[in-house]
């Protein structure tokens, strides 16, 4: 007699989505995702584009689940009951499992500045970017001309201010360190990233610490920024691009362990120490010490456990080698964007890519290509016969080459290191 094993999905984001759709069609699973936020599942990476006015918030709709598979959008998880094997959701109700998993992905981090919250919580004006929610929120509170302050120059914060200028914002990016996209790139790569903000009519600030915001009125409306230095920007928006946390706290409340990053620690088939019928995967999970806070990884583990919970033999997570890639299309440039001078059509498209360990080990080879005029800048790091790291910025033509043998730690072909970076090697 077939048995149906019972498995609860506790986040509604793009992980849980994945699992979703993958275990939809095995009969022995009966899937329920209990997903806080109200909409369908979205995928993340493109909030970005919906900010700007690309892409109307339907577009970035992940694929329905199978009909199979039940879906609680705006179910919020009040507590897990892990003896009874049971969830319990703010609203009272209840969903048994056989099979827990925890995908609740990260929380924004929100900096201790002065002024940030009141009574009543954060200042009027203030928005995070991590959900669809805030970014509707953010194309609504933004209009031609509106003075926008970003604080965080990571992948975040580059994507969010990007994304306001090409609404017609006055935005200023402020980054507390030396350079943008620190963890990701090398003050080459930044220096032309930064070049392509500015073009867009981004102010850019590295080095600049926050102090506080500024409001005024009886509910606390933002006025303004001020910094370390005692400068002061005027903003009517500020966007908190801090970097993000794991939201784990029903995890911890469970009893379940966290990790040195603070994530729930898995195994290799995603399972809790602690518990062998609860699993985590995405932001929330940490697994051999690393929380990978990516998309990409985020799916390899999706696709892992459905294997897992599938019966598949010898099925687990071996972790991912992930590339990021963050891809800037053309934007046409705003009205106020570089002031008295002839309006060009746009700000021409900007393709990053960043992998591995791009700060090279002594005995490591390091091929660096640059090119100011083209907008190109190419290096890698490579040990022995194994490429270990590389920063692209510019045309990507290479990409997929470099890519394949980074994912798949491949020996490099034996050919001349600077061939890896050009097509047909060399300018």
């Amino acid at each position: 007699m077939r048995t149906t094993r019972r498995v609860v999905v506790v986040g509604g984001g793009m992980a849980a989505a994945r699992l979703a759709q993958q275990l939809g069609g095995v009969p022995e699973a009966a899937v329920t995702v209990l997903g806080e936020e109200p909409h369908a599942p979205y995928n993340r990476v493109l909030l970005a584009e919906v900010l700007a006015g690309r892409y109307a918030p339907e577009v970035i709709a992940l694929p329905r689940p199978a009909p199979g598979v039940a879906w609680r959008a705006g179910a919020r998880v009040a507590r897990i009951d892990r003896s009874a094997h049971r969830v319990v959701c703010e609203d009272g109700t209840e969903e048994r499992y056989d099979t827990l998993v925890l995908a609740t992905g990260s929380n924004p981090v929100l900096p201790p500045l002065h002024g940030l919250f009141g009574p009543g919580g954060a200042a009027a004006g203030v928005h995070a970017f991590r959900t669809l929610e805030d970014c509707l929120a953010l194309g609504r509170a933004v209009r031609e001309g509106t003075p926008a302050v970003v604080i965080g120059g990571g992948l975040l914060g580059v994507s969010a201010a990007r994304a306001l200028a090409a609404r017609g914002a006055r935005v200023v990016l402020a980054q507390q360190g030396e350079h943008l996209m620190e963890r990701q790139l090398d003050a080459g790569a930044a220096a032309l990233l930064r070049a392509h903000l500015v073009e867009l009519g981004v102010e850019v600030h590295t080095e600049c610490r926050v102090r506080g915001v500024r409001t005024s009125g009886p509910g606390g409306r933002v006025t303004g920024v001020d910094l370390a230095d005692g400068f002061r920007l005027d903003a009517d928006v500020v966007v908190l691009a801090c970097g993000v946390r794991p939201r784990t706290g029903l995890a911890r409340e469970a009893g379940l362990a966290l990790g040195a990053r603070g994530g729930v620690v898995v195994d290799d088939t995603l399972r809790t120490p602690q518990d062998p019928d609860v699993h985590a995967l995405g932001d929330c999970a940490e697994h051999d010490g690393v929380l990978y806070g990516l998309a990409g990884a985020a799916q390899d583990q999706a696709d892992a456990l459905a294997r897992v919970l599938s019966g598949e033999e010898g099925a687990g997570y071996a972790g991912t080698r992930a590339l990021i890639r963050l891809t800037l299309p053309q934007y046409a440039l705003p009205a106020h964007a570089l002031p008295g001078a002839p309006q060009p059509a746009g700000a021409g498209p900007l393709d990053v890519a960043a992998f591995g360990q791009t700060t090279p080990h002594p005995g490591d080879d390091v091929v660096q290509l640059a090119d100011a005029t083209r907008g190109a800048y190419r290096k890698i790091v490579v040990r022995g016969d194994r490429l270990r790291g590389g920063i692209l910025v510019g045309d990507l033509g290479s990409v997929g080459t470099l890519a394949r043998a980074w994912e798949g730690d491949e020996a490099l072909p034996a050919t001349p290191l600077l061939h890896l970076l050009t097509h047909d090697g060399g300018y």
